[in-house]
């Protein structure tokens, strides 16, 4: 299937019932007096996150949503039955935004989470409401308020673990074939990833984590260039970035040090957060550099780089040198996973011991 990641849709909210203008006539009883009732509330509209959906495209084949008008008020002070509301279902991950105001109105990033996106109109008071000493027969009625029309925009940012950036033909869709089952269009041309792809890396049993590979990156990605305008979002919710480098270019007089800074000046305009990420240098298809040359010129691009976080060797297409970085990147999961469940430790410690104090 498609990866879709972006949509825009209507949602209308349904209008409150009107209330009633009614009186009560029965034999025996005279002024009877008003007994209309309320209108009914309109349904809302509702997105919720769902963890067995991967796309979007489900949007561009319905693109208005419309919840249930309230029942009008009744007799004999009869409420209106309210209107239904509309839940809609998303990926988790979804970013939902206001197309007219541009403002992030919710994120759902857990699955079953809900956000409210129109709100259904009140019903209108029944003229039993309106009654007073000095008018005892009411003709009159509360009509019921619209509901909220709105036309919002879906973002879909992928949940991965680990994110694969580099320039096209940098081998990041040989690199997911070769440490997960994922299986993404692998040639030899420019921009043969126009999908972000996932896949999960297992090291052993509840031991894994989940990667994506983010379609090429180029410079001016972050103004629109390339694809990278539309994908550069999905690597701003992973926790590591494997940054992956063609050693071996097919153009001649192409500088792997001049490849990273461009990706790095991307990443700097479009958000200046994911620099802060940890982020991992993989310098690939070292096979097709002589054997003697290898590790001389990866020294050099990394001491030009001045790179500091932790740097590998790899062929991807002959799976050469990916399972140490496989097993690095569970460690750090491992190490991150075992402080944060200290330090939640450490603070239900100190809790308990203020409670007890």
């Amino acid at each position: 299937m498609k990866f879709v990641d972006e949509a825009q849709i209507l949602v209308i909210a349904g209008d409150g019932g009107n209330g009633c203008i009614s009186f009560r006539r029965e034999k025996f009883i005279p002024l009877g007096g008003p007994d209309g009732g309320d209108g009914g509330n309109g349904g809302s509209v509702w997105l919720e996150a769902d963890e067995n959906l991967n796309t979007l495209i489900d949007f561009r084949h319905q693109r208005q949503f419309r919840a249930q008008r309230g029942q009008n008020g009744m007799g004999r002070q009869a409420f209106g039955k309210a209107g239904e509301d509309v839940v809609i279902r998303v990926p988790v991950g979804t970013e939902v935004i206001n197309v007219e105001t541009d403002e992030i109105i919710g994120d759902l990033t857990d699955h079953g989470d809900r956000l409210l996106v129109a709100q259904g109109g009140v019903g209108g008071k029944g003229n039993v409401h309106f009654k007073s000493s000095v008018n005892r027969a009411p003709r009159k009625a509360g009509t019921g308020t619209p509901g909220e029309e709105r036309e919002i925009r879906l973002e879909l940012k992928l949940l991965a673990d680990v994110g694969l950036l580099g320039f096209p033909n940098a081998g990041k869709s040989t690199f997911i074939r070769a440490v997960s089952a994922a299986t993404p269009k692998v040639a030899d041309y420019p921009f043969t990833t126009l999908y972000p792809n996932l896949g999960v890396v297992s090291v052993e049993m509840d031991r894994s984590f989940v990667i994506a590979d983010i379609p090429g990156l180029i410079e001016g990605a972050a103004d629109g260039a390339g694809l990278g305008s539309l994908f550069l979002r999905h690597v701003q919710r992973t926790r590591v970035l494997l940054h992956l480098v063609d050693m071996a270019p097919f153009d001649d007089g192409v500088d792997p040090v001049q490849q990273v800074r461009a990706i790095e000046n991307e990443l700097r305009k479009y958000d200046p957060a994911m620099l802060e990420k940890p982020r991992w240098l993989v310098l690939n298809k070292c096979d097709l550099i002589p054997e003697d040359e290898r590790q001389a010129r990866a020294e050099a691009v990394v001491k030009a780089l001045d790179w500091k976080e932790p740097w590998f060797m790899a062929s991807a297409i002959g799976r050469d040198g990916t399972w140490p970085i496989v097993l690095k990147i569970q460690q750090f999961f491992d190490d991150k996973k075992a402080a944060e469940l200290e330090a939640a430790e450490d603070a239900a410690a100190r809790a308990e011991m203020s409670r007890n104090a």
